[in-house]
This record gives structure tokens, sequence and C-alpha cells, in this order.
């Protein structure tokens, strides 16, 4: 008569790895919030700083590249400066979430949806 219910022991345990995967996703999600990656161009003459998200937090611009005849080249730098800030976040991000990924025993490439 409970012969079948074995396997309700294996899906309480699967419900628990489950639950405790979303608790450590959204840690990580609040952890990426709060962690800080810089980006920069001109060898470091703008720099942005933005979240591991990707949220952009600060830009430092050096006061001797504002040169009203080099506006363009300004506006590189600084386009410049917060792609790569948004490519080091998305790098940082990756790292974070394989990180997880590995320490919840999940298989070498398998990507957590976020």
């Amino acid at each position: 008569m409970f012969k079948g219910l074995g396997g309700l022991g294996d899906m309480a345990k699967m419900m628990k790895s489950a639950q405790e995967m979303q608790g450590k996703m959204t840690q990580l999600q609040e952890d990426l919030a709060n962690m800080t990656v810089q980006g920069e161009s001109g060898a470091g003459l703008v720099k942005a700083t933005a979240t591991a998200k990707g949220d952009l937090k600060a830009l430092d611009i050096d006061p001797s590249i504002f040169d009203p005849n080099e506006k363009e080249v300004v506006e590189d730098l600084i386009l410049a400066a917060i792609k790569d800030a948004q490519q080091r976040a998305n790098e940082k991000s990756k790292a974070e979430m394989q990180k997880l990924a590995e320490e919840m025993g999940l298989p070498p490439g398998m990507d957590l949806p976020f």
C-alpha cells in the first residue's frame, strides 16, 4: 500500500534543493547589485564605474581632455569607457553565476536563468 511513497521522499528532496537554489540566486542578484567594476578609455583619461548588473554609477573624466575643438573625441572616450564598464560587468556577472552553478553541482556550461 505504501510502496509508491518512496518517490515522495525524492520529491521533497528536490523541492528543498530548488528552494535552496532560489535563495542562492536571490542572494547572488543582491551581491551583483553591490559589486562594482570599472571600465576605462584613453589610457585611463575616462573611467566609468558600474555595478556587476551593468548599472552605471559614476564617471571620472580627466580635465585635461576638455578642449572645445575635441568635443567628438571626448564623447567617444566617454562612450568607450561606459561600454568597457558594461562589458566588464557582464563578464563579472557570468563568472559569479558560473561559480554558483559549480557550487550547486550543475554541469559546466549550464547557464542559470536570470
